[in-house]
């Protein structure tokens, strides 16, 4: 493996001009690619197999006419005033005309008016998708009811669930990381090359994402996420080459064998590393939903991009900027790392001397900030968490405020029959146990479909959608109405939906951790030659994510210091971020793993004692692992600043993880335990050690290729 980087990474540093040439072509390919098949994003979670899915089928095929997008226009009249029909008429008929809208509900003949008669519901319907909705629809439809005086008029519903917008904000954690990379490599030349061959690579992964995006549904959550993966993993996997080139230059070697050996030792962690990340996010497709499958391979892909690009794109870069990669005063040649008095090495050394208690406060902080997980609770979002002063928040709170939470937490019960009479008794029969269960607040009489067939039985609860009321409401209607003989009856609605997906969820959740982690073991076996160190690799990985599951829920459910990251209604956790949070830090956490222990490893193979190896290890890469998980923190981090509850949580919590495990468990728990093992750390069985292909990720092959060529022939040297 070493040797064959080596190669590539000497060719791309010879041939520069094309391997350029090449990565710009293909960037220009697929951003036209992009522009010309790019699809619409979405946000319906499709699950297969489920109650609540099953529902939905039977409403697009028995009920085409309501399966399109939905919207909700809320009417309230001044403090102490009613409403009448000939005021809210106007908003009635301005929906009406929005274009692709199949019908505007008049709020006075269908009786949705308050009590007080102050507020009123506009139900609109659309007839496509919500997928196929365009922006002018949707501007549209936020303009209904604007030429109406007096009245406050506010507008929801799904059709306003678009894409979160990627801006300004999220860009902050790139400064960042480009502080970071400046104040690491002391070059602006370094800084900026290693930037942009992250940029670029991240902009051939999302061009590619976009170009399948028409024939693939996207939720609007995955382009992000592969953004917000790519470019961290880009810029880290960079960092970590350009930092082994800039050692070998300070050495005396000369540019372009810099690069090979650069890429052929670096660039070996870089390729496993980068391997535990997708076999993290692939792993993702067993658990069986389509759109997390779909968002597993999309963050994936970015990420083999981003490997690619740094083991071909960089070493071209690298040729350009020549010995302007170091700092001024190292281009004279001389070696300004003065061995074992950085802070990598003093570190190394006070974790090696105080393992034990060290080793003993970490397991119990991280322990203790796990604590609040076990109160995690699950939920999709709604429009209740969406920001302030946004259209959908505003309309949620009006419709709260008039009629109670419970009518932004609809629910719809589907009743299908052999005929028209037994759907009849059915629906009756469900309407009648419905009405009767803890939680509801009201059952609208049943709709038939044409053919009689299929009933519609709208449920009004009384709390809203991600309360435990509703959840516990949805439980208690599906248990009454599952003895009702002669139909089927299913249950829908979002609170309805997100419990399948987190029942859903937790039943993959055990297949998935076996597979990802058994597969990401075996990798690092191979990597490391030894047991111990991925045993120990994985069990740290569980205070990680434990810990960042605690942090996260103390925050975002629990409501500690959420202002302070604009999470002003806290709540459940969206359904899916356990499994994907797993799925992305296990793998993030192997990176790390990678990079300090296979140095660790290299210098024991070479040599080194345990301890001392362990202390080399820390010594030569503390700093860059520091500068690395301060961008990827950094990079995450930039995108708590959006709007969108799903990303907010999401970036927050990848963040929290990142800083836990690089900081806490790779640098501190992890040099202390590898001391504590010692040589044990490196044991393999004898037969296990024949059976596993040699990967030769530390070099020790490529070293020796080199000695040898360099006997042979000293003024060839290193030439491959």
């Amino acid at each position: 493996m070493a040797t064959l980087l080596y190669r590539l990474g000497r060719f791309s540093f010879r041939r520069r001009g094309r391997v350029v040439a090449v990565w710009l072509l293909l960037l220009v390919v697929l951003g036209l690619a992009a522009a010309a098949f790019h699809g619409p994003t979405g946000d319906k979670f499709a699950m297969p197999g489920t109650e609540s899915q099953r529902a939905l089928d039977a409403l697009a095929k028995e009920f085409p006419q309501a399966s399109g997008a939905t919207g909700t226009i809320v009417v309230a009249a001044p403090q102490g005033r009613k409403l009448d029909p000939a005021a809210v008429a106007p908003v009635v008929k301005e929906a009406a005309a929005v274009p692709g809208v199949v019908a505007a509900m008049d709020p006075f003949q269908v009786g949705s008016v308050s009590a007080d008669g102050r507020y009123a519901l506009v139900q609109v319907q659309f007839d496509r998708g919500l997928k196929d909705v365009t922006d002018a629809q949707r501007a549209a439809y936020l303009k209904a009811g604007s030429s109406v005086a007096g009245l406050r008029v506010e507008h929801g519903g799904e059709v306003l669930n678009a894409a979160p917008e990627v801006g300004g904000s999220e860009g902050i954690g790139v400064v960042i990381a480009a502080v970071v990379l400046i104040v690491t490599f002391g070059s602006l030349v370094a800084a900026g090359m290693t930037l942009l061959n992250a940029l670029i690579g991240v902009g051939a992964g999302m061009g590619g994402l976009f170009a399948l995006s028409g024939l693939v549904e996207l939720t609007s959550v995955t382009p992000v996420l592969a953004l917000m993966l790519g470019l961290a993993v880009g810029i880290d996997y960079s960092l970590f080459i350009t930092s082994r080139y800039r050692q070998f230059l300070a050495e005396g070697v000369a540019p372009e064998e810099a690069a090979g050996r650069a890429v052929g030792t670096a660039g070996s962690a870089v390729v496993f590393a980068g391997a535990t990340v997708v076999i993290a996010l692939a792993g993702l497709s067993v658990v069986g939903i389509p759109f997390l499958s779909v968002m597993g391979l999309a963050a994936a892909g970015t990420v083999a991009v981003a490997v690619l690009v740094a083991l071909t794109l960089l070493p071209a870069f690298l040729s350009y900027a020549g010995s302007r990669v170091l700092p001024r005063k190292q281009r004279t040649g001389e070696n300004a790392s003065a061995g074992g008095r950085g802070f990598g090495y003093t570190w190394g050394r006070v974790v090696t001397r105080l393992r034990v208690p060290i080793l003993l406060a970490g397991v119990l902080a991280l322990g203790a900030l796990t604590l609040p997980a076990q109160d995690l609770r699950l939920a999709l979002p709604d429009a209740g968490t969406a920001a302030p002063g946004t259209p959908a928040r505003e309309a949620y709170d009006l419709t709260s405020e008039g009629f109670g939470e419970g009518f932004n937490a609809r629910l719809i019960a589907v009743v299908t029959a052999a005929d028209r009479a037994a759907t009849t008794a059915a629906a009756g029969e469900a309407a009648r146990l419905i009405q009767q269960t803890p939680g509801v607040l009201a059952v609208a009489p049943p709709q038939p479909n044409a053919a009689g067939t299929t009933a519609l039985l709208t449920i009004i609860p009384k709390a809203g959608p991600t309360a435990a009321a509703t959840e516990d409401a949805v439980h208690a209607i599906r248990a009454k109405v599952a003895a009702i003989g002669g139909a089927e009856i299913a249950v829908t609605g979002a609170t309805a939906v997100g419990i399948d997906v987190s029942d859903k969820l937790a039943d993959a959740m055990p297949v998935y951790l076996l597979l990802v982690v058994g597969l990401s073991v075996l990798l690092l076996m191979l990597v490391f030659r030894s047991i111990l160190v991925p045993v120990k690799a994985a069990l740290g990985f569980l205070l990680t994510v434990g810990s960042t599951f605690g942090i996260t829920v103390a925050i975002f459910q629990e409501g500690h210091l959420a202002g302070l990251l604009g999470v002003d209604v806290p709540g459940p956790l969206v359904s899916f971020l356990p499994i994907l949070l797993i799925g992305i830090l296990f793998g993030l956490a192997m990176d790390y793993e990678v990079f300090l222990v296979s140095r660790m490893r290299e210098d024991y193979v070479h040599g080194d004692t345990p301890r001392q190896a362990t202390i080399n290890g820390m010594g030569h890469n503390a700093r860059v692992v520091t500068a690395a998980a301060l961008i990827m923190t950094a990079v995450f981090g930039g995108f708590v600043f959006m709007d969108d509850p799903i990303i907010k949580s999401m970036g927050f919590a990848l963040a929290v993880g990142v800083l836990v495990d690089a900081f806490v468990v790779r640098m501190t728990l992890v040099p202390a335990v590898m001391s504590m093992l010692g040589r044990a750390a490196w044991w393999l069985p004898r037969a296990l050690d024949r059976a596993l292909p040699d990967l030769d990720v530390e070099g020790e092959r490529l070293r020796h290729h080199l000695t040898a060529r360099a006997a042979a022939s000293p003024e060839h040297a290193g030439v491959s």
